[in-house]
């Protein structure tokens, strides 16, 4: 059993409390947030959690083995390196920097000191999408020709004026740091890197710094194109369309990953009708935090590499800049 610390008690460190209370892998020992005070109704939930609104407190901790961060996207460059100097491996949360030096730079502090980096893309975990890279990686859709993808919900369009994920600085091109950014992580696993993006953002009903929708066309260095949206105001909706030569498939998720809930799969083949099977609900972000555990512990593959990682990050930023200049941008 590995003990770990969450940094950041906001809507997402909450659930992580929550998803590892049960772990069998797992044991979160501290919880962390500078704004302690907000989260006096999770104490006595924990018991095995020591809640504090210093980090440090966690650094100085020799029985912690990893630590989770949850916390505002422009804090997280600097706090992986402060985990990593510490000695212990990082969980960070998406999107693992802002900018790709910045990433480069995380992911340095993290090689040089020995130490394990994983990223809250648990998207790759969900059974649906398990399935649906397998067939593409194992050539069931022959050659990939096109992917569509969406990922859109209100669940933080009625959060308080000026928080941090309503500004640029924080949360830049609209729901991509929120949402967008696990559609890129899927892309680049599944069909390999990115070459070239162009991003439109609009601003229809949110008063934020960076829009409330966006639109992005990619061309996968394959050959093969893609596109994704997502939508800060809407009713949840989660789609993910691959289309190949031979066949194509769609997964579709009538809730967030945070709710239980069956996905739906179709499949249509070549000359065959589409065959639609169900995917019962798993934790996926548990998932990913015990797979990550695993390569600690077992030296088992954590399967989002480093390279992956940055990658991805350089098409955010490659995104946030068409966004911003209306133009096709290069990714790198």
């Amino acid at each position: 059993m590995l003990n770990a610390a969450v940094i950041g008690l906001g809507w997402w460190g909450r659930y992580i409390l929550n998803s590892l209370s049960v772990s069998e892998k797992i044991k979160l020992t501290w919880a962390i947030d500078v704004n302690i005070d907000a989260a006096q109704d999770l104490l006595g939930k924990y018991p095995d959690a020591t809640f504090s609104a210093d980090m440090q407190d966690v650094l100085d901790d020799v029985a912690v083995n990893f630590v989770i961060l949850a916390t505002p996207h422009s804090m997280h460059e600097e706090q992986v390196i402060r985990v990593a100097a510490a000695g212990k491996h990082v969980f960070c949360e998406k999107p693992l920097c802002l900018t790709g030096l910045s990433a480069a730079r995380a992911i340095e502090a993290c090689e040089d000191a020995g130490v394990k980096l994983g990223i809250g893309h648990e998207r790759r975990f969900e059974p649906a999408m398990l399935e649906t890279e397998r067939m593409v990686k194992a050539g069931e859709l022959g050659i990939i020709m096109h992917a569509e993808s969406n990922f859109s919900h209100d669940k933080l369009a009625n959060v308080p004026a000026g928080d941090w994920r309503t500004k640029a600085k924080d949360a830049p091109a609209a729901g991509m740091t929120g949402m967008g950014i696990h559609l890129t992580d899927a892309y680049i696993n599944m069909f390999g890197p990115v070459d070239e993006v162009f991003a439109m953002t609009t601003q229809r009903i949110l008063d934020w710094e960076h829009g409330d929708v966006i639109g992005v066309q990619l061309r996968m260095k394959s050959g093969a194109t893609a596109y994704l949206n997502s939508i800060l105001v809407t009713p949840l909706f989660l789609r993910y369309q691959v289309f190949g030569t031979d066949a194509w498939v769609e997964a579709r998720n009538p809730t967030h990953p945070d709710t239980p809930g069956v996905t739906y799969l179709t499949v249509c083949r070549k000359g065959e009708e589409p065959v639609t099977q169900e995917f019962a609900w798993v934790d996926a972000v548990r998932s990913n935090f015990e797979v990550f555990a695993d390569d600690i512990t077992r030296g088992v593959p954590y399967p989002n590499t480093n390279e992956q990682k940055l990658h991805n990050i350089q098409v955010f930023e490659a995104i946030c800049v068409s966004a911003l200049e209306n133009r096709p941008v290069k990714v790198g």
